[in-house]
């Protein structure tokens, strides 16, 4: 694991968490190499227990992303995401993004949050997610926060109606 893919924990943390989401029944890692090292990873599992988002049968989160600082800049995430996303099985969910914006790697990026965000939303963009508003309290906390949705081709209109349904639980306006 490289040294430099510590955005969440440290690296060995970090690849011991890899390989219980990958060891989980709803797992799912994929990882870029620079020969035998890993450079970059993208992990989708369920979603927390206490999140609005585990009520729904078909939702997957997309957990992590990281590409480590010498190989950025390079097209890595774009390219793991599209590998993910061939995955048809993929197909069959609804895939969230939580993005908050203390977990961006601000400060090796160079970049301010408001570009951040934007370069985010064209990375997750690239795989056909798009923002969706939404009342959850955490994605309120900031207003760079942003739910990301991509719903899988096969995924049915009664669970993508459940799902929409979710999308606001606290709100005054019906």
């Amino acid at each position: 694991m490289n040294q430099h893919l510590s955005n969440f924990r440290m690296p060995d943390r970090q690849q011991e968490a890899l390989c219980i989401i990958a060891g989980s029944p709803e797992g799912l890692v994929y990882i870029a190499r620079c020969d035998q090292e890993i450079v970059g990873y993208v992990a989708f599992h369920y979603p927390s227990q206490f999140s609005r988002w585990s009520k729904h049968p078909r939702v997957l989160e997309l957990g992590a992303i990281e590409v480590s600082s010498g190989f950025k800049r390079c097209g890595l995430g774009t390219q793991l995401l599209k590998g993910a996303f061939q995955n048809q099985v993929m197909e069959e969910y609804i895939v969230i993004t939580t993005e908050f914006f203390w977990h961006w790697d601000l400060k090796d990026s160079g970049m301010d949050v408001w570009n951040y965000q934007r370069m985010l939303t064209k990375l997750f963009g690239s795989a056909s997610f798009k923002k969706r508003r939404t009342d959850d309290p955490e994605i309120l906390e900031h207003p760079a926060n942003m739910l990301m949705v991509r719903v899988g081709a096969k995924v049915t209109e009664p669970y993508v109606k459940s799902f929409e349904d979710m999308l606001y639980q606290q709100s005054i306006i019906e």
